[in-house]
């Protein structure tokens, strides 16, 4: 929903981190990080 409202003027000052190549490399990387975790076997 940010991308869609990207061009209000009041986005950009809320979130000045979601155009950040930085935010997405770290988002990216959690969500894998997560993504390996299921494949693990569980410990029950």
């Amino acid at each position: 929903w940010i991308a869609r409202r990207w061009e209000d003027p009041a986005f950009p000052i809320a979130f000045p981190w979601f155009d950040s190549p930085r935010y997405w490399e770290d988002h990216i990387l959690s969500l894998r990080e997560q993504a390996s975790a299921l494949d693990e076997p569980s410990i029950l």
